[in-house]
């Protein structure tokens, strides 16, 4: 008989691959903590609710580890999310949206997020859902204005 850990590992190594094919990433001239604050700026401006923002930097201090600076910010608004949850309650494993900024081994920060058509995959949403299209354009929009050199 053969040992099922050959399998696993293959199947386990193609994981990172598979979970990073819908995820965007844009660079931002800005520190971490500068770039959310110009997000969490944009998105209380377009009247959507700011949830949580996350700095893993600071949990990792916590535990005497370093984790170069890496916040997330947590957002939403309900007449998009809900419909989503209401053809997939699932999805509100995904939703509220949120947009994760760091700076990685070269110094660069960047936003990463992932994109909104991953829902359908992954809950069984409809792929022409009017709410998925208005996510895209929102985070697109929104990350655009954190990143943006003014």
């Amino acid at each position: 008989m053969h040992s099922p850990l050959p399998l696993a590992a293959l199947v386990l190594s193609a994981l990172p691959l598979a979970a990073s094919a819908g995820m965007i990433e844009k660079a931002s001239p800005h520190t971490v903590a500068q770039t959310l604050d110009r997000l969490e700026a944009a998105v209380t401006g377009v009247g959507a609710t700011i949830f949580a923002r996350i700095d893993h930097a600071g949990g990792a201090a916590k535990i005497g580890a370093e984790l170069r600076p890496t916040e997330v910010l947590i957002f939403g608004n309900p007449a998009l999310g809900t419909p989503a949850m209401q053809d997939a309650q699932t999805a509100g494993l995904d939703l509220p949206l949120r947009v994760l900024a760091y700076r990685d081994a070269d110094g660069q920060v960047r936003v990463a997020y992932h994109a909104p058509a991953d829902l359908v995959a992954t809950h069984g949403l409809p792929a022409d859902a009017a709410y998925l299209a208005k996510m895209t354009g929102a985070l697109e929009a929104l990350t655009a204005k954190a990143v943006a050199a003014e």
